[in-house]
C-alpha cells in the first residue's frame, strides 16, 4: 500500500474532474479525497496498492473531457493510522467541499 498527495494544474475546475476522480477511485479501490482550491488547482490524497495507485494518477492526468491538466505535483504520504475514524483515514474516496 501507498499514499500520495496530488495537485493538479491546469483547467480542472467546472468540468467534472471531482466526479470522475471519485468515479476512477471507486472503480480501482483507492481510498482518499479530492477537493478544488481556490487558487483554480484541484488537490487529491489517495491510497491504495501501488499498480492501482499509478493508474489512477494516470487518469487524473488525463482528465475528463473539457479539462487540460498542465501538471501534476506528487508528494508521498505516510499510510493512514488504521486507528482513526474511518472519514478521516479515508475508508472510501469522497469529494470534499
Amino acid at each position: 500500500m501507498i499514499r500520495r498527495h496530488v495537485l493538479v494544474s491546469g483547467r480542472v475546475q467546472g468540468v467534472g474532474y471531482r466526479y470522475l476522480a471519485r468515479k476512477h477511485a471507486e472503480r480501482l479501490g483507492i481510498a482518499g479525497w479530492v477537493r478544488n482550491l481556490p487558487d483554480g488547482r484541484v488537490e487529491a490524497e489517495i491510497e491504495g496498492e501501488a499498480d492501482t495507485v499509478a493508474i489512477m494518477l494516470h487518469r487524473l492526468e488525463a482528465g475528463p473531457p473539457g479539462s487540460r491538466v498542465t501538471g501534476l505535483e506528487l508528494a508521498e504520504l505516510p499510510l493512514a493510522d488504521p486507528r482513526e475514524e474511518p472519514d478521516e483515514r479515508g475508508s472510501r474516496f469522497r469529494i470534499r467541499r
